[in-house]
């Protein structure tokens, strides 16, 4: 169960975030506590054999130093790691941000794990009684530990019949995108840039355009290459993203075809676009690969006209105004 939910981002602009509600977060709790279950029988089977008998205070020492570990060290270490995911979470498909819609950090996994101890939880929370009661009392389904560290659970994955458009790829890019390291590329900040995209034509054209950049300058610096001279940053963004869905469709292919292929005894007869000797053919006329001065990053001859050099941003003085003019028409 979810619904959405409106974030805020700096720029004022306003994000579709689809927020867990009670049943899907109860669930990836029951799984956390079966994993944190069987960990604690482990620490006590450990304790059993390794603890002597007569000596009970050094038992229940160790013992309530395993729980404390277990209950809070558990969610603070896979929340922390994996960028806001338990194991329970992980399997149903939740996803821990703060409430801008950013990652969260150590200090925001610390706090919620020592909350959800402390008081919605166990200690003083009578098994979860406290983190229901908040929840059901809270718009986006948030519990104390929410609260306190400035945070909430989202849905990581994000059902088909949400309606987000499929993102074509920009003509003259796609050269330039298959040369891209995009397993640099975070998946929160291509879930930001995919929601982007789908509310462009919703905002108005001075948030569109700073927002964009924005989110273009950091999936830049995560993939190590700037934006290419003249392009758009909503179509920086939609090549990106066009590229990982293929290459993520491309994997299921090759994975399927090597499963056939394994059952009959054969190996496949060309690498993929992962795999050494592969040489993607049919670029277009307008997209020239190679190296830029520094070395390593794919360049791209720009299909836009040399006047809009120009119109390159300079960040981070100030946002420059949007290119005057585009070869194809911008996400509706």
């Amino acid at each position: 169960m979810h619904e959405e939910s409106e974030l805020v981002t700096g720029e004022a602009v306003v994000l579709d975030l689809h927020v867990a509600k009670l049943a899907s977060r109860a669930l990836a709790m029951v799984l956390d506590v079966l994993v944190q279950f069987a960990l604690f029988i482990g620490a006590f089977v450990v304790l059993m054999l390794t603890v002597p008998g007569d000596d009970e205070s050094l038992a229940l020492t160790l013992l309530l130093v395993f729980v404390v570990l277990i209950m809070v060290g558990y969610p603070v270490l896979f929340e922390t790691l994996s960028r806001g995911r338990s194991l329970g979470k992980m399997a149903v498909g939740l996803r821990v941000v703060r409430v801008d819609g950013g990652p969260i950090r150590f200090r925001h996994a610390l706090t919620r794990g020592l909350a959800g101890f402390v008081i919605d939880f166990w200690a003083l929370g009578v098994f979860g009684a406290v983190a229901v009661i908040v929840s059901l009392c809270s718009s986006d389904g948030r519990r104390v530990g929410d609260f306190l560290a400035g945070t909430l659970v989202v849905r990581d994955r994000v059902p088909e019949s949400v309606g987000y458009p499929a993102i074509g790829m920009p003509p003259g890019l796609e050269g330039w995108a298959a040369q891209l390291d995009l397993t640099r590329l975070p998946d929160d900040l291509a879930l930001a840039s995919r929601q982007f995209l789908a509310r462009f034509g919703q905002l108005a054209p001075e948030a569109s355009h700073a927002l964009g950049w924005k989110l273009a300058q950091q999936v830049g610096n995560a993939l190590g290459t700037p934006v290419p001279p003249g392009v758009p940053p909503w179509a920086f963004l939609a090549a990106v993203l066009a590229e990982r869905r293929n290459r993520d469709h491309a994997r299921a292919v090759r994975a399927y075809a090597a499963q056939v292929a394994a059952a009959r005894g054969q190996l496949p007869a060309t690498p993929g676009p992962d795999q050494p000797g592969f040489r993607q053919a049919g670029y277009p006329a307008g997209a020239r690969l190679g190296s830029t001065a520094t070395g390593g990053q794919p360049a791209v001859a720009s299909p836009w006209p040399a006047a809009a050099e120009a119109d390159t941003p300079t960040p981070p003085s100030g946002t420059p105004a949007p290119p005057a003019e585009n070869p194809f028409a911008p996400p509706g």
